[in-house]
Parts: structure tokens; sequence; C-alpha cells
């Protein structure tokens, strides 16, 4: 399901850095190197079907790049 962030990321953790990462050759491939980290964090997200969660988030970031890749995990609400 599709949702699009509403709010701000709070309580943002890095779970991985570095080789610790599984996928880290297909982000530097996609898109470039960097120095990727896995996060995670909390933040409110409207859902296709109009209801408003507060969720758990995983995404990857790299300075100069940006966040990429959000996923959602549980909801925490």
């Amino acid at each position: 399901m599709k949702f699009e962030i509403i709010g701000d990321i709070t309580e943002i953790e890095v779970i991985a850095t570095g080789s610790s990462i599984r996928d880290l050759e297909r982000l530097r491939d996609f898109y470039g190197d960097g120095r990727w980290r896995k996060m995670k964090g909390v933040a409110m997200i409207l859902l296709d079907n109009g209801r408003v969660r507060q969720a758990e988030l995983h995404w990857y970031e790299a300075h100069g790049i940006g966040r990429k890749e959000f996923k959602r995990k549980r909801y925490v609400d």
C-alpha cells in the first residue's frame, strides 16, 4: 500500500552503515557513491484509503544524495 509522509520524522536511529547494509552495491549502482546508512524513525503517514496512522519507517540515506526508498515496517498507534 502506498503512503505519503505527513509531518516530521521523529525518533530517528541509524540501523546499519557501510558494508553492514545488504543492498549497498545496488544503492551505489542506482544512486551513486556516498556514505550510505540504513535509518529508522517514526512518522505520521497518509494511506491510499485516506486513513492517517503513525508508523515506523525504514529508509536509506547518504550525504549529498538524500533519503531514498522509504518502507513502512509497522504501525505504532
